[in-house]
């Protein structure tokens, strides 16, 4: 038996974080000789935090990982041992019920934790407990995954064409025409770069380089592959990209209440000002949050947006740069770069609605063939 140092929680008082994470073998007991079965549950949640940090996980994908299985036990007010399949299938069905992709992101998380109770602790649960640890996750339940369960369909190139030529035209009519503008950009440049808005919203002035590349390129704080959390990437800003956003900063930025000069100066900042910040007197105002983002993209397509598509977003933003620069000639690999994204399998799933056109196929092999050429001078990096 491994010895380890061990820690004596305050009692009524939380594990403040990883640290405080202390062997199993020393848990808390209702009673002398009765093992109690709560402790014993946290302290297994915190085991298996300390594990995953190990793997590499960023913090807040770490804490995600156990919220799941708190919510489910509970709200039956049990340990996880005890959960069954169909206590799981009557969560998710009633109080838990919330959109696919996130009871999906749930069940999963659950079921990981199982794989760790099943690997590392089960023979002890047996012991002491006198039950099986069998995850409640199983052939009927667990959830095929799809995507997101549905397909995103982006609108046309002549829609997208459509849509911000009406909305250029409508800016000067707007009520507050520094927000409108700024709103405009965001979506321009997010459909050209195929940026998430968590991204783009993050892009401070110092962000942009206008001498790299041909046209210039703006720096994100990209999403990491399986949670190892956000790590800076460059993204493109195409020739119309680059005038557009010039125009933003030249005419546009310095409407805002802030110092747009400033090393800290966000590019898309938020026009309101919470009072703790304005008590502050700060120089620099607070970035615009993708929600904000989000709601105006919402707003604005219902009234400009041609075609069967009536509402965007900005993922579909994304998945729209995607389709289209695929069907304009961009081959795969150069898609997947814009993206950002890590694997090319991912990629293609962006691009489940591109329109394929068998008289151009020849052209598309030849583009392949140069890519592929590229890649191996590149020594297979796409970064």
């Amino acid at each position: 038996m491994r010895e380890s140092s061990t820690r004596t929680p305050v009692p009524g008082r939380a594990p403040a974080g990883l640290a405080e994470v202390f062997s199993l073998h020393t848990y808390r007991s209702s009673r002398p000789g009765q093992p109690d079965a709560r402790s014993y549950f946290f302290d297994t949640l915190a085991e298996y935090q300390w594990a995953r940090d190990a793997a590499g996980l960023m913090p807040a994908s770490v804490d995600q990982l156990v919220k799941p299985v708190i919510e489910v036990c509970e709200h039956y007010d049990i340990v996880p041992w005890q959960l069954t399949a169909a206590q799981m299938d009557r969560y998710f069905a009633g109080p838990g019920k919330r959109a696919r992709s996130t009871v999906r992101a749930k069940i999963k998380n659950i079921d990981a934790y199982f794989a760790f109770l099943e690997q590392r602790y089960a023979g002890q649960i047996h012991r002491l407990f006198g039950t099986v640890v069998e995850s409640p996750v199983d052939a009927f339940n667990r959830p095929r995954h799809r995507g997101d369960f549905g397909l995103r369909v982006p609108p046309s190139q002549r829609a997208m064409r459509e849509f911000f030529a009406a909305w250029r035209e409508a800016l000067p009519l707007a009520r507050k025409q520094a927000v409108a503008c700024r709103d405009y950009v965001m979506a321009k440049l997010d459909y050209r770069s195929g940026v998430r808005a968590s991204e783009l919203c993050g892009v401070g002035v110092r962000d942009v380089h206008w001498e790299s590349g041909r046209w210039g390129r703006f720096v994100v704080q990209g999403k990491g592959a399986r949670g190892s959390g956000p790590r800076p990437r460059e993204a493109f800003m195409f020739e119309d990209g680059r005038e557009l956003l010039w125009w933003y900063v030249e005419e546009v930025r310095g409407l805002f209440q802030d110092d747009p000069e400033h090393p800290l100066a966000p590019l898309f900042p938020s026009e309101r000002l919470p009072q703790q910040v304005a008590a502050l007197n700060m120089p620099v105002a607070p970035a615009v949050t993708p929600a904000t983002f989000r709601r105006a993209l919402k707003t604005v397509s219902r009234l400009y947006l041609p075609g069967p598509v009536t509402e965007l977003y900005p993922h579909l933003l994304r998945h729209a740069c995607a389709t289209h620069n695929y069907e304009r000639g961009m081959t795969l690999w150069e898609v997947q770069r814009l993206l950002g994204h890590t694997w090319t399998t991912t990629t293609v799933h962006y691009l489940a609605t591109a329109q394929a056109d068998p008289e151009h196929a020849e052209s598309r092999r030849q583009a392949a063939a140069r890519a592929g050429q590229r890649l191996l001078a590149d020594r297979g990096s796409l970064r």
